[in-house]
């Protein structure tokens, strides 16, 4: 057997790149990218397919010290794709401080090969790079410390041939045509939640959820209605906006992302609905698939 097959986790904290670098290394953008922290909340799984080789890509959530229910339930992501993984990806900001020792806990408790990208390098200078490459090599124990910039696509070939080096062969996991394992209804509710991280500052982001309750394919249009759920009736307020200003901003740039996505035409309804405390309530949490 010639064929390779194995599972890549990539780990890090909140904005260090992992999610732009997910998709540059799977080719399409499989996970929402903001400039806020904490926006992947689920694992989100890229399929890279040759004839000779699949790749599991695992994005994960970034690693936190969890507040409530709901970040509970994103460290258990995290944890999963570390029992799973062949190879860990550790993505760390060139100017991330790692006075907390949670990360380096998590990665010194797994077996898995470990391979530390100091992202960002664009955004610094030589001595600062090597500064930091000196600290991790002292600090863990890896197969390799390298400088990238996923944003600009610097060094990002280098990681190739580790994943290559730590891969084994095996038959391929998923069907050789498959690009993840979330269905479309799970990237339009993504698109979504990418615009209202974009256009509302705050608490507003992180309390809301985007559930699709309807999405029927029709020859020429997809018809999809959404829930966008919050935690409180003043929430619910500044979401929808003066006259409900806010809202058609937010339906329009989701809409227009989700015909490129889709490639045929979105009739998008938008409704807010208030639910207290959702992200410490198992039975949402559950509905909502961050819980089994």
């Amino acid at each position: 057997m010639n064929h390779k097959a194995g599972f890549v986790s990539i780990v890090g904290k909140p904005n260090a790149g992992k999610s732009t670098l997910m998709n540059i290394l799977v080719g399409e953008k499989m996970s929402i990218i903001t400039p806020k922290a904490q926006t992947t909340r689920h694992r989100i799984l890229g399929i890279v397919n040759e004839p000779d080789y699949q790749i599991v890509f695992s994005d994960t959530p970034g690693v936190i010290k969890p507040k409530y229910g709901l970040h509970e339930s994103m460290m258990e992501f995290v944890n999963e794709s570390l029992v799973d993984a062949d190879l860990v990806l550790l993505v760390t900001d060139i100017n991330e401080s790692y006075d907390e020792q949670d990360m380096i806990e998590l990665l010194t408790k797994n077996n898995a090969p470990l391979v530390v990208l100091i992202n960002k390098v664009d955004l610094s200078d030589e001595l600062l790079v090597k500064d930091k490459i000196n600290f991790w090599a002292e600090k863990i124990q890896s197969k390799a410390v390298i400088p990238i910039s996923a944003l600009h696509q610097y060094n990002t070939e280098a990681i190739w041939q580790l994943i290559f080096d730590h891969i084994p062969e095996h038959p391929p996991f998923y069907d050789k045509d498959a690009l993840t394992d979330r269905p479309e209804r799970f990237f339009v509710s993504e698109i979504i939640r990418e615009k209202i991280f974009y256009y509302y500052q705050k608490e507003i982001p992180y309390s809301t959820e985007v559930i699709i309750t309807s999405f029927k394919e029709e020859e020429k249009i997809n018809r999809i209605s959404a829930e966008i759920i919050v935690e409180r009736d003043s929430q619910k307020n500044i979401l929808i906006g003066k006259g409900g200003s806010m809202m058609k901003r937010v339906g329009t740039a989701a809409r227009l992302d989700m015909e490129k996505f889709l490639e045929k035409k979105v009739f998008l309804e938008l409704f807010v609905k208030v639910i207290p405390d959702w992200r410490n309530r198992k039975n949402y949490l559950q509905r909502f698939g961050y819980a089994p």
